[in-house]
């Protein structure tokens, strides 16, 4: 059976040679990530004594097979195992949600990198210098125009609201269940209920929290296989997906599995989807 890593985060790169490779704070410590092909290699850049960040495995049998229509889950079972580096620090989740806010996920993507280049910490790696995002602190004491040089200009009150609350309630929103953390950061002002579940997505490794009628997974789902119809808006969309995967792990297998076969059909016709709401 496959083994096929998801991207769907935008520190992923993958340089010339195919190497597949990020970096990742997890209790205070920074960690290279690297794919071998079927395996995820962790080491850490700082003196860690703690454990090596959270992976997640969900196999292809945990589809909502006899529910989901077989032709649409057969390239979906293709992936076989997927693999997933459960993001280790929530104020990275929630600050890439934020900066996929009404952009492309390419944009995005560029966005990120250049934020964590010119404001976060750069470490060397096997795979080179590679750089994590500015901590709560950094973002409070950015003047406006370290936003608009970085392209963060129209995330710049999302990024300082979200480091305000972070500093007040991180302990606080460390100990809830997803469903918990997600009404809890959509209070903050400019996170809204999309960032919000795409964070905790991310942050928790739960799809079944992630925003299931958003566009991203709307437009993978058709492209993975045009044969079956499914509702062109948000709401009818997301209705037909909870039938068809009506149980927690089951959505979020069908929703893990959607992103990971469009990660991976992204490398192929880059560009990305289109924007996703606060």
């Amino acid at each position: 059976m496959s083994t096929t890593l998801i991207t769907d985060h935008p520190a992923w790169i993958t340089d010339t040679n195919g190497q597949t490779a990020r970096v990742v704070r997890h209790d205070g410590a920074v960690w290279f990530a690297e794919w071998t092909g079927d395996a995820l290699d962790l080491r850490p850049v700082d003196t860690a004594d703690n454990a090596a960040p959270p992976l997640s495995r969900t196999p292809s049998a945990q589809l909502p097979h006899g529910k989901a229509p077989e032709p649409f889950l057969r390239p979906l079972v293709a992936l076989g195992t997927v693999v997933r580096l459960t993001n280790p620090s929530l104020w990275d989740a929630i600050t890439t949600a934020i900066l996929r806010q009404v952009v492309r996920a390419a944009q995005a993507r560029k966005v990120y990198r250049h934020w964590c280049t010119e404001h976060g910490r750069t470490v060397d790696t096997p795979a080179g210098p590679m750089a994590v995002v500015p901590d709560p602190q950094t973002v409070l004491r950015l003047p406006d125009e370290a936003f608009a040089e970085a392209g963060a200009k129209f995330h710049r009150t999302a990024l300082q609201a979200a480091a305000t609350a972070y500093q007040g309630n991180h302990e606080r929103w460390a100990a809830m269940s997803p469903d918990e953390l997600v009404k809890a950061l959509d209070e903050v002002p400019r996170i809204g209920p999309w960032t919000a579940s795409a964070a905790v997505a991310d942050y928790t490794g739960d799809f079944s929290v992630y925003p299931h009628g958003d566009l991203a997974v709307r437009t993978w789902a058709r492209a993975a296989t045009p044969a079956v119809i499914l509702p062109d808006d948000e709401r009818g969309f997301e209705a037909r997906w909870r039938r068809w995967a009506p149980d927690r792990p089951q959505l979020h297998a069908l929703t893990l599995f959607t992103l990971t076969w469009g990660s991976h059909a992204r490398t192929q016709h880059d560009g990305g989807t289109t924007p996703h709401h606060p």
